[in-house]
């Protein structure tokens, strides 16, 4: 028996399995004995309240989050919750999840697993690459399934907003996969910032070690065989037709255009969450990127479809819930901001994958990557340090609790802290950092006062952003990149 959606959009459990029991024994005007593990013993769950997952992109991260959402145990080999169906494009990457769930029902193709199983699915987790996040979590929730979706949420701001719409629409329980803001280190940020501990924030550094794929590439030309376990129609969804390559798959699609998000969506959800968080944030007023190019003989080579490989975003915010207006900088591809005199010499800058620095007027805080570990500077502040009373609920499990308390709000639980209420307006603010990036390398030939042609970067200043209207006020091409165009024959369906 599935768990469905009630009419307020909470999930609740049907007919019960003890219920079921107790009314058949009664029609029947007969005693029924029944042993303890089927009405249900210490530690039992009955088979009505277990949740049916499917799973779409079950290769590489989505495997993990499947196995975290339905309570796997690598010891028993059993579950706490149903994977009922696994859905990928590529068979070989899929094998190692296949083999995990054999009970599970396999599908290429999500809509064709949607159709054949209407009320046989709960829940959709979605792992694919990030061009597809949006049109395979829109069709789940339009069948009223609830949705988990891996960072970040959406592969532009419109799809973002789109998705924070309808999961209010359709009433159903969302959580992005950004699993750090499950943890412990987050809710400690946001307490201590609140509770006055650094003073007023203004500024805040971000930074992470990505990309660690290749970018800044130019496209390939040679067009080597699709293997045979792929799909590489499905594969490449809503973005344009373009011949197979290894140079995409199966990691490194996240440095191109088409498919991925760079260095900024891949970690920005995770590094840039207790930033959001904890200072209130909601749309910037504004967003100004740098970035790498390479240069040949004096001549620059843009390259328009792969993320450059370093780069650095200012976004500007404006004062919020009696917070003064900040502006947030996001480092990648090695850069970092300056080292704080406050860090003894011999203490790291964040770890090695990253992590923000909170610059206060009565001090800074300091966090690695996810939030974790976040210090007072300098360290010493943290010896004689009163910590606020906790005012933020815990998650059982800390970070590894994060797809388990999707899976008790879509039974009807509380509500999840990375729901798309909050996940899709992150989402968002994050891919503006994209949007400047892109419209970065825009530009025009002129003339100048000799009358010799010159290129002119259109993008290269403060874009200026209404976040309401999802528009740049200040550069009609840059909203080229606020929606992009998916292929014929695919659609949101919005």
């Amino acid at each position: 028996m599935s768990i469905s959606k009630n009419s307020g959009g909470a999930a609740r459990s049907g007919l019960s399995r003890r219920a079921f029991l107790e009314r058949s024994a009664l029609a029947t005007g007969g005693m029924m004995i029944v042993p303890r593990h089927v009405l249900g013993g210490v530690g039992y769950q009955a088979p009505s309240d277990r949740l049916n997952i499917a799973g779409v992109g079950v290769g590489g991260r989505g495997a993990g989050i499947l196995r975290g959402a339905s309570g796997y145990t690598e010891e028993t080999g059993r579950t706490l919750d149903n994977v009922v169906a696994l859905c990928d494009v590529d068979e070989e990457r899929a094998a190692e999840t296949y083999a995990r769930f054999p009970q599970a029902k396999r599908y290429t193709d999500y809509r064709v697993m949607l159709d054949a199983m209407p009320d046989g699915i709960d829940a959709v987790m979605v792992a694919t690459p990030d061009h597809m996040h949006a049109v395979v979590a829109m069709a789940a929730m339009q069948l009223g399934k609830h949705v988990y979706v891996e960072k970040p949420l959406t592969h532009d701001v419109y799809e973002a907003r789109m998705l924070t719409e309808a999961a209010r629409r359709y009433g159903v329980a969302t959580q992005m996969g950004n699993q750090g803001n499950s943890g412990e280190g987050i809710r400690q940020i946001c307490e201590w910032i609140w509770a006055g501990a650094i003073g007023e924030v203004r500024t805040v550094h971000a930074w992470t070690n990505r990309p660690v794929w290749p970018q800044g590439l130019t496209r390939p030309v040679d067009t080597p065989p699709v293997p045979a376990t792929l799909d590489w129609d499905l594969w490449l969804g809503t973005a344009p037709v373009r011949s197979y390559h290894p140079a995409y798959l199966p990691f490194s699609w996240r440095g191109w255009w088409d498919y991925g998000t760079g260095a900024l969506g891949d970690m920005a959800c995770h590094i840039i969450d207790p930033i959001f968080k904890a200072l209130k944030l909601g749309y910037p007023t504004s967003v100004e990127a740098s970035a790498s190019v390479f240069v040949d003989d004096w001549n620059p080579l843009p390259n328009l479809g792969s993320a450059p490989n370093s780069s650095v975003i200012h976004f500007d915010f404006p004062g919020r819930e009696g917070m003064p207006p900040v502006q947030v900088t996001w480092y990648d591809g090695g850069l970092l901001p300056r080292r704080p005199a406050e860090l003894g010499e011999d203490e790291m800058l964040g770890d090695g994958d990253g992590g923000c620095l909170f610059v206060g007027s009565r001090g800074s805080l300091m966090c690695e990557t996810y939030g974790r570990n976040p210090v007072l500077l300098p360290t010493s502040r943290m010896e004689d340090f009163e910590q606020p009373a906790p005012t933020l609920a815990r998650v059982d499990g800390d970070t590894e609790g994060h797809q388990r308390v999707w899976v008790d709000a879509c039974k009807g639980g509380p509500s999840c802290t990375s729901n798309f209420d909050y996940s899709g307006p992150l989402t968002e603010m994050v891919l503006m950092g994209n949007l400047a990036l892109r419209s970065f390398m825009l530009s025009e030939s002129v003339l100048d006062d000799r009358d010799r042609e010159q290129t002119h970067y259109l993008g290269r200043k403060k874009l200026l952003w209404d976040g309401a209207a999802m528009r740049i006020t200040n550069l009609k091409d840059a909203n080229q990149y606020v929606r992009r165009e998916y292929r014929e024959g695919w659609s949101l369906g919005v």
